[in-house]
């Protein structure tokens, strides 16, 4: 009696061991400057580096922004050097 509805839930299972219904796998962000050989990061420009900091003023993690490592780092330099000379602030109110 156990083994037939053992066999039920197994033989219903139409997907893998792994699969959870409450995680969808995301797709794996692509580093904007990687992707567009064009794509030059300025730190004169603050409408550019606006994407990369949040509402409060704070720089990005790669997770959300999508960066590679090697160009998260320019980012992080740019936006500190935009802030140096006041064209980004530090914080926002």
């Amino acid at each position: 009696m156990a083994d037939k509805k053992q066999n039920k839930r197994n033989n219903n299972k139409n997907y893998d061991e792994d699969y959870n219904p409450k995680f969808r796998k995301q797709r794996k962000k692509v580093c904007v400057m990687c992707s567009d050989k064009n794509y030059v990061l300025d730190y004169k420009n603050p409408e550019q580096l606006r994407k990369f900091i949040n509402e409060r003023g704070k720089i990005l993690p790669r997770r959300n922004t999508g960066a590679c490592a090697k160009h998260q780092r320019d980012i992080t330099t740019a936006i500190k050097r935009a802030r140096h000379i006041a064209i980004l602030p530090y914080a926002q109110n």
